[in-house]
């Protein structure tokens, strides 16, 4: 059994799963570095999944700038480009499988009912309250004759999902108390992310997940899903989030991470690995170099041993 939780006759697979809502910023190519190095140190490969399940904001110039951000850097995939627009009946399968068990509801719920509802805060999760859960088919027929589209959810139990992470250590939920009943479909007919993901996981052969720490309370969802659809399990490790002043994480607003300011300020490719891989650690002194030479030299367990912090990391322009 490998880091990652693969066996010998079971390759590691990796994967890059950006959102095309914008340019690559240094915490994007920081999660992509390590989950690159993570797959490649264990002899694997990665996948390159477009995560473009919000059509409005999704943009195909974007589409096309992070694959050729992806190579300018020198993160190159081994299979893809999927997309998520392409896969909408893999999704409906997975519902209506779910929802022949009996495990779905429709949830009438808007956002300001959500934050009205004396549910409980966990993290940066809203904890749902279950308003809909127990509604009559008389209560629910009003709502729809009422021109009330419904979200969908899926009912959780009070197991307890508990799992390590290869960063972050053990991690559990009780989900009743810390989860709550989830939307796997929105009230626009979108199939949500933590159905999407599962799905496409399964599909593509992915079982190293690498990504940031503010998806470590998403992941005992995906794991009950993958345990009712009878889906394997990948390995998951959840690095440390780049912030900036004042403990904010960076996002593509913030151009001065934005990875054409990078490009400007350091004048090369791989000057910007060189930079982003001395802010994280991985190397004791900044110079320019590239993911082929930080592999030479990278494990997963070394790089977890040398984090100064496992939920932040100051970026450093």
């Amino acid at each position: 059994m490998t880091e990652s939780g693969a066996t010998e006759a079971t390759p590691v697979v990796g994967r890059f799963a950006p959102s095309p809502t914008g340019r690559m910023h240094a915490g994007n190519i920081y999660a992509a570095l390590i989950a690159w190095l993570v797959a490649k140190s264990q002899g694997g490969h990665m996948v390159l999944r477009i995560e473009d399940l919000d059509r409005e904001r999704s943009k195909s110039v974007y589409i096309d700038q992070i694959q050729r951000d992806f190579e300018t850097l020198g993160l190159f995939w081994d299979e893809g480009p999927y997309f998520q627009h392409d896969r909408d009946e893999a999704y409906a399968e997975a519902f209506g499988r779910l929802e022949a068990r009996g495990l779905l509801y429709p949830c009438f719920c808007t956002r300001a009912d959500l934050h009205a509802a004396s549910a409980p805060h966990r993290g940066e999760k809203l904890v749902y309250a279950g308003t809909c859960r127990h509604l009559s088919d008389a209560e629910v027929e009003a709502r729809w004759a009422a021109g009330r589209t419904p979200g969908w959810r899926v009912a959780v139990d009070s197991r307890t999902i508990a799992f390590e992470d290869l960063v972050q250590g053990y991690y559990a939920q009780k989900l009743d108390r810390d989860c709550g009943d989830f939307l796997i479909r929105r009230s626009d007919g979108a199939f949500a992310y933590q159905l999407a993901v599962v799905v496409d996981d399964a599909a593509q052969g992915v079982n190293s997940v690498v990504r940031g720490v503010d998806l470590l309370c998403s992941t005992p969802q995906q794991r009950y899903l993958q345990d009712l659809l009878g889906l394997p399990h990948p390995a998951y490790a959840h690095v440390p989030l780049l912030v900036a002043e004042q403990n904010r994480r960076l996002s593509k607003r913030d151009r001065d991470a934005a990875l054409d300011e990078l490009l400007a300020r350091f004048g090369s490719p791989r000057a910007v690995i060189g930079h982003i891989a001395a802010v994280a650690g991985l190397v004791p002194e900044e110079a320019p170099t590239t993911p082929e030479e930080l592999l030479k030299d990278f494990s997963l367990e070394g790089f977890r041993d040398g984090l100064p912090d496992l939920v932040q990391i100051p970026w450093r322009s």
